[in-house]
């Protein structure tokens, strides 16, 4: 799964077409945008997200950061860090009562500051993104969906 919302947060759409930058921490955001959407879609469904899911995402993703030089300390700061940001967007990406996907602006401004504006184009783009991956990966089936999320193109 963590190659599936790597692979994901390179998509050059988010670099081209929105100008995101493309660093280490643009990519997190964006996999954790990702991860969060699994995880309702999964909630939605009935069905348990699996802890060693959660595990193995949290587990790869501090190993990068011991690879990319980081120490104990900090590894351990930063992994404490991803995971609050992970219940940010998970409390923050809404649910109508309509039972209709949306994303509060106020998530997409606190993580992307290139996406300030929400009447700015690149924020449009964002947004259909975020609601048309969450359509694709709702319709899959669930054993399928994190595999299946990689076709997803716009």
């Amino acid at each position: 799964m963590y190659n599936t919302l790597l692979l994901l947060s390179r998509n050059t759409f988010f670099y081209k077409k929105i100008q995101l930058p493309d660093s280490f921490e643009t990519r997190i955001y964006l996999m954790l945008m990702h991860f969060s959407i699994f995880m309702i879609i999964f909630k939605k469904k009935g069905k348990k997200f699996q802890q060693n899911s959660y595990d193995s995402f949290f587990h790869h993703t501090e190993n990068n950061l011991r690879e990319i030089g980081l120490g104990d300390v900090s590894v351990n700061k930063k992994m404490k860090e991803f995971n609050k940001i992970l219940y940010d967007i998970l409390l923050k990406i809404e649910i109508n009562s309509d039972d209709l996907f949306k994303i509060n602006n106020n998530l997409i401004f606190k993580y992307f500051d290139e996406l300030k504006d929400d009447k700015s184009d690149k924020y449009m783009y964002f947004e259909d993104y975020l609601l048309k991956f969450y359509n694709f990966c709702f319709e899959l089936p669930l054993d399928n969906m994190i595999r299946g999320s990689i076709k997803f193109k716009i």
